[in-house]
């Protein structure tokens, strides 16, 4: 592409790419990877489409189940990184709403993971996973559960009274736009990238305006389990009732 590809993700690529490729304990590895793949392998596609791929991460965990892979991102640096770490997957540097170097009807599956949350034109997006499957083709959309997790306006409390910690949610109907400190490592600058909120509902009808159907909707709890403590029964409660993530699968109506 000859447009500006310039991300606020590309200013931690390198540190992002180390910290999914080393934590072996992360959400991504322990949460989002084998649920997805519970539900793709459900589907039996054979190609994939991953939309805003970053650095490859979820691309090459599919290519090396067996799918066929086609990523892009409008990150140069985090194409960069996936190139150098899976080269035989077809990789383009493009923004997720102008995806024309991939063909209409290419994927069986699509999937935009951790990233809508992240993208400004998202009904745009749509639009184009809907372009790039095959009719009946399945969209796989993993988000921050937009209920629970809201940039600045939602947080952990507790309530010592009752020995319970619970999810403060101070807004959520309103759409909203937040700079997110990222720490690349000790000693270094905070750099930021930038996420947006959204109300369940301005997806819904987002994908319904791009011609897709919601079938189903699953919720993710964390995996970890917090230390020794007189908060622990509290805190490992809380996780398994107020979810981390959101996947809504939704069809391409042919």
């Amino acid at each position: 592409m000859d447009k500006d590809t310039s991300t606020s993700w590309g200013n931690v690529a390198e540190w992002y790419h180390d910290l999914l490729e080393k934590d072996t304990d992360s959400y991504q590895q322990k949460v989002v990877l084998p649920n997805l793949a519970r539900l793709i392998e459900q589907t039996q596609a054979k190609k994939l489409v991953d939309i805003a791929c970053g650095e490859g991460f979820f691309s090459r965990a599919f290519s090396k189940l067996g799918l066929k892979v086609t990523g892009a991102d409008i990150g140069r640096e985090l194409i960069a990184i996936a190139k150098r770490s899976s080269p035989e997957i077809e990789y383009h540097v493009a923004a997720s709403h102008e995806l024309g170097m991939i063909g209409a009807a290419t994927g069986d599956v699509a999937i935009i993971v951790l990233a809508l949350q992240n993208i400004e034109k998202y009904k745009e997006t749509l639009l184009e996973a809907s372009r790039v499957l095959v009719p009946n083709g399945r969209l796989f959309i993993v988000l921050n559960h937009p209920t629970f997790r809201i940039p600045k306006r939602s947080s952990w409390q507790y309530d010592e009274e009752n020995n319970i910690q619970y999810r403060r949610v101070d807004e959520y109907l309103s759409e909203s736009k937040s700079d997110i400190a990222m720490q690349p490592g000790k000693g270094e600058k905070s750099k930021t990238t930038v996420s947006f909120h959204r109300p369940l509902q301005s997806y819904s009808k987002a994908l319904q305006k791009a011609g897709f159907a919601i079938s189903r909707i699953e919720e993710w709890t964390s995996h970890k389990k917090s230390e020794d403590g007189t908060r622990k029964v509290a805190e490992d409660r809380a996780r398994k009732e107020i979810p981390l993530f959101m996947c809504i699968e939704a069809i391409k109506l042919s």
